[in-house]
């Protein structure tokens, strides 16, 4: 299988640091480039973050003499990749404008952003789910006028978690759904160190989030942050037109295949 090159954008957040750790270890993907704001442009990765590694886990190996470029010279960064991977802290008009920069030059973008969730071509993806909402990005093509570049987005975090597990059940006629989430503080970009105010806290409400919560899954939602590092947490209610036993539900989950599933693709290690 091709190994692909690709690209951090947003590289020294918090988000930008744990796409790092996932793609050291994936057998997939070699770490070509990290781009960031011009501020961070032309210094070593690894002496950019002296004390600003926000995760418990070691800076990978790979990144620390890589040079950080600037994110905005778009044609210089989509030289160097297959594609990117955008996790940049921006007011969200620019992160689309950004993003669709580096689609028109030809760099396809994998966003964890929120700025493109309802462009009407951009498809929000959990493979598992709707795979097939992939197709919309020969409609989004044309009207970029691209061959190759395109945006896909992924879905809020703390949903790709539960709605899953819910999929599999609309067999079994589900009409209503209810979650409560209660999200570490690793989704606001924090960690106890920079968030001290957080320990032994609560907050009840998170500014948009039940907004994403309700419009990606059409559920209705509340969300709260909580005093946990990381690992979001959801309490889901499902009502049924006819109440199924919990044998019906089990067989439900086990008998499921989502697409990745049918894939036959070498495990990450």
């Amino acid at each position: 299988m091709k190994n692909y090159k690709v690209g951090v954008i947003g590289a020294t957040g918090m988000v930008g640091q744990r796409f790092l750790l996932l793609l050291s270890k994936h057998p997939w993907f070699n770490i070509t480039t990290l781009a960031a704001s011009s501020r961070s442009a032309g210094k070593k990765y690894g002496e950019l973050m002296d004390g600003r590694w926000l995760l418990d886990e070691p800076m990978p190996e790979e990144v620390k003499d890589m040079v950080v470029m600037d994110a905005a010279e778009v044609e210089k960064v989509a030289a160097t990749v297959d594609f990117c991977f955008c996790a940049v802290n921006m007011p969200k008009d620019e992160i689309k404008a950004l993003e669709e920069a580096y689609a028109k030059a030809e760099c396809p973008i994998v966003s964890n952003n929120s700025a493109n969730r309802f462009t009407p071509d951009v498809p929000m993806v959990i493979p598992e789910i709707n795979a097939d909402h992939i197709k919309i990005i020969e409609a989004q093509r044309k009207r970029l006028g691209t061959k190759r570049g395109f945006i896909a987005v992924k879905s809020n975090c703390s949903l790709q978690s539960y709605v899953p597990a819910i999929h599999p059940l609309k067999e079994l006629g589900v009409n209503k759904v209810l979650a409560c989430t209660y999200q570490a503080i690793s989704g606001a970009g924090k960690n106890f160190n920079t968030w001290p105010e957080m320990v032994d806290n609560l907050i009840p409400y998170i500014g948009g989030e039940e907004e994403k919560s309700e419009k990606e899954p059409l559920f209705t939602a509340q969300c709260f942050r909580v005093p946990v590092s990381d690992g979001h947490t959801a309490a889901v209610f499902v009502k049924f037109r006819k109440k199924p036993s919990k044998e019906q539900m089990l067989e439900a989950w086990k008998n499921f295949c989502g697409v990745p599933q049918e894939l036959d693709l070498p495990s990450a290690p």
